[in-house]
């Protein structure tokens, strides 16, 4: 936990440091764009509601003193923006020294992790998601690597969502340390069968998932609210969110990630089924766990299903991902520790 604090403070300095290089090359735009409205004698605004595209602003600059040619070209792109659009700042971000100590502290905590539930497992003779405690420790596990996985394949630069990620492994794993750490005991009977490998595993792959998609979406929701903020204002405040990807694209991320989570929780929702039949001879007994296992997949279903065919998207389909991975963490917490039934596992 730790490692995973200096990751996340790291992440957290990385997201400043994109604050205030935003507002650098803001201003530096506006200045610009000032410095060509007093040399052209028209400000780029003016020119591009007037729908002059390049050659336009050359000839009026050269009529009135031929400054055009001499005009830089992040100047020309702002304009091009219109002046109450932050300019894209010329900052490196992949060669952020804190961004790279943050990914370096995030596998180091990796690698810790996966030796603490190694370890639980040896010390248990068995795999080690068989209770709450030892569930949210393989769980947010599995939520680092498909965070590590995602960087190494995506093409797109994911890591400032290292922020989100590695604060909500911390959440988890404070909360399950200090509330649901229980020794090592036995099995019960009715977990002893090898479809607690398969069927808990694949579970905690999916909220893997999940859990990204979550992280997506939240940033999704900020970044839309800002573009509303940026397309009817003069001006804005200088955010890190100027230099991550936009809305649209954020969504159709979140969209992919969630899809492979409700494939791996349709599966799980099967599994599950089968070893109720062969633990206690009915495939569905309207169990609590049961019920809140179909709801979350009805949730991802029907976001995926509005998204897809009734055009649900931006803030809507946001919100639809937040609340599936809120039912999620409902059925993992209050569930778990509130409502009994044969799915009472918590070891508590």
């Amino acid at each position: 936990m730790a490692v995973y604090a200096i990751a996340f403070i790291a992440y957290a300095i990385d997201l400043a440091r994109r604050s205030a290089a935003s507002a650098q090359a803001t201003d530096a735009a506006a200045a610009r764009i000032a410095e060509n409205t007093v040399a052209g004698g028209a400000s780029e605004r003016e020119r591009v509601l007037q729908g002059s595209a390049a050659s336009a602003p050359a000839a009026t600059a050269g009529s009135a003193g031929g400054t055009a040619s001499s005009k830089p070209r992040a100047g020309r792109a702002a304009g091009r923006r219109g002046a109450g659009a932050p300019a894209a700042p010329s900052v490196d971000y992949g060669r952020s020294p804190s961004l790279r100590v943050a990914v370096a502290m995030t596998v180091i905590a990796w690698a810790l992790h996966l030796a603490a539930t190694v370890l639980r497992g040896v010390a248990a003779s068995r795999v080690p998601w068989a209770n709450m405690y030892e569930f949210a420790l393989t769980g947010t596990l599995v939520i680092t690597t498909v965070f590590l996985a995602v960087l190494l394949i995506a093409k797109t630069d994911l890591r400032f969502l290292g922020t989100f990620v590695t604060g909500l492994v911390l959440v988890l794993l404070g909360v399950a340390t200090v509330n649901f750490y229980v020794s090592v005991v036995p099995l019960p009977p009715a977990l002893q069968s090898v479809w607690l490998v398969i069927h808990v595993f694949v579970a905690t792959s999916a909220v893997g998932f999940f859990a990204l998609g979550f992280a997506l979406s939240v940033v999704q929701l900020m970044q839309s609210r800002r573009e509303a903020i940026v397309a009817t204002a003069d001006s804005v405040k200088k955010s890190f969110l100027a230099t991550l990807p936009d809305s649209t694209a954020l969504e159709n991320l979140a969209y992919r990630v969630n899809i492979v989570g409700f494939i791996l929780w349709t599966f799980t929702l099967m599994a599950g089924a089968i070893w109720a039949e062969k633990a206690w001879g009915r495939y569905w007994g309207w169990d609590t766990k049961e019920v809140w296992t179909f709801i979350i997949w009805v949730v991802y279903a029907g976001y995926i299903h509005a998204r897809a065919t009734r055009g649900w998207r931006g803030s809507r389909s946001a919100w639809l991902a937040i609340i599936g991975f809120s039912a999620v963490l409902f059925n993992f917490t209050v569930v778990n520790l509130f409502f009994k039934g044969l799915h009472a596992y918590s070891g508590l």
